[in-house]
């Protein structure tokens, strides 16, 4: 970073990126310049070119089947979840998430269940567990399942394979929020049974905020989010009809998605399993180091529920002091740049005891 500083936000954002995604970010600004989709020109059909290699490239990555054009694009995770809950949900149907969701979920299931939209609550605990028994109990009848694969407070990863095949028997679409794991756990959608995939490109992923997408399987169909322009079928009222189109009106985030490309690819070069295995290893040296210092309440668990993986976070409280003031302390006075406060996951700080204080 330009500064002398140590960045440890990567929950909210990763303001460090490989120099490949500035570097693409940079280059289309400066040599394309042009909207994909947009008109006939070598520079606009470029840009659709590269569209299309990121569509190809997020498919690869989640490996997802099928057409590329199921990966569809949007501003970020909260735009992509509010397009399938919305799309997906109708009054009379039961939705079934968890405690440890983020208002990218919550907020959205909220608005929807004042519309006549049943949601069913899964308790969690501060291990960062969940009942599966009570799981299957609540799926039945349930028309979808929201899982978060890794919360953005606790940093556990769910066990979204085995919620995905309760779901699957009792008839219920799975859906899940990838925004804290992409890019920095693996993500399977087949493997993990998963229809319906969001996540965000400025995590993880390594791209520039204003990107990400949700990923549709062949035989879900969900509405237009928003109307307008495509690029193309403008004789017609309607969006159109098949994917990625009818899920993207508007003008598309060309130096967002070149950067998001960059950053997909930096991560496929490497391997995600080796970049798990060095953010573990991370994690790890963190957390035990935060463990031995007086007065360091630590909320995160020094590893993942048993069988599974932690997102790399880690919590904590130091002493009585407010969470708020410790964060801007340890930046003034140590150049250590930190979250604090309830991270937009409420109901995850409810089941560590510090809804009222934050962390």
């Amino acid at each position: 970073m330009a500064d002398d500083v140590v960045y440890l936000d990567y929950a909210a954002t990763s303001a460090v990126r490989p120099e490949a995604v500035v570097d693409a970010v940079a280059r289309y600004l400066r040599d394309v310049g042009a909207t994909p989709g947009r008109a006939g020109h070598r520079r606009a059909v470029e840009a659709g070119r590269m569209v299309l290699r990121c569509r190809r490239a997020l498919a690869a990555f989640f490996n997802a089947p099928g057409d590329p054009g199921r990966v569809t694009l949007h501003l970020n995770a909260t735009h992509a979840l509010n397009a399938a809950l919305f799309g997906v949900l109708r009054p009379g149907d039961r939705v079934v998430r968890t405690a440890y969701d983020h208002n990218a979920v919550r907020r959205p299931v909220l608005a929807l269940a004042r519309r006549g939209v049943q949601a069913t609550v899964l308790p969690g605990d501060a291990a960062g567990g969940v009942d599966l028994d009570e799981a299957e109990r609540a799926l039945a009848g349930a028309r979808l399942l929201v899982v978060t694969h890794a919360n953005n407070v606790i940093g556990n990863a769910l066990p979204v394979a085995k919620l995905a095949e309760r779901a699957r028997a009792a008839g219920a679409l799975v859906l899940v929020d990838a925004a804290q794991s992409a890019g920095h756990l693996p993500v399977d959608v087949q493997g993990m049974g998963i229809d319906l995939l969001a996540f965000t490109g400025h995590k993880g992923l390594l791209g520039p905020q204003g990107t990400g997408g949700l990923w549709i399987r062949d035989g879900v169909e969900l509405p237009p989010p928003f109307f307008g322009g495509t690029g193309g079928d403008s004789d017609s009222p309607d969006m159109p009809a098949l994917l990625p189109d009818r899920m993207e009106a508007g003008s598309m985030n060309g130096p967002g998605i070149a950067g998001l490309l960059a950053g997909v690819e930096w991560l496929m070069e490497r391997g995600m399993d080796a970049v798990h295995r060095h953010e573990s290893e991370l994690r790890s040296h963190l957390w035990n180091a935060l463990d031995q210092i007086p007065g360091i309440r630590m909320h995160s668990p020094p590893e993942g529920p048993p069988g599974l993986d932690s997102a790399g976070i880690v919590t904590i409280n130091v002493g009585g002091m407010d969470a708020a003031e410790a964060a801007l302390r340890l930046d003034r006075e140590h150049g250590v740049l930190v979250r604090a406060g309830l991270h937009c996951a409420p109901e995850s700080h409810d089941i560590l005891g510090t809804g009222q204080t934050g962390a």
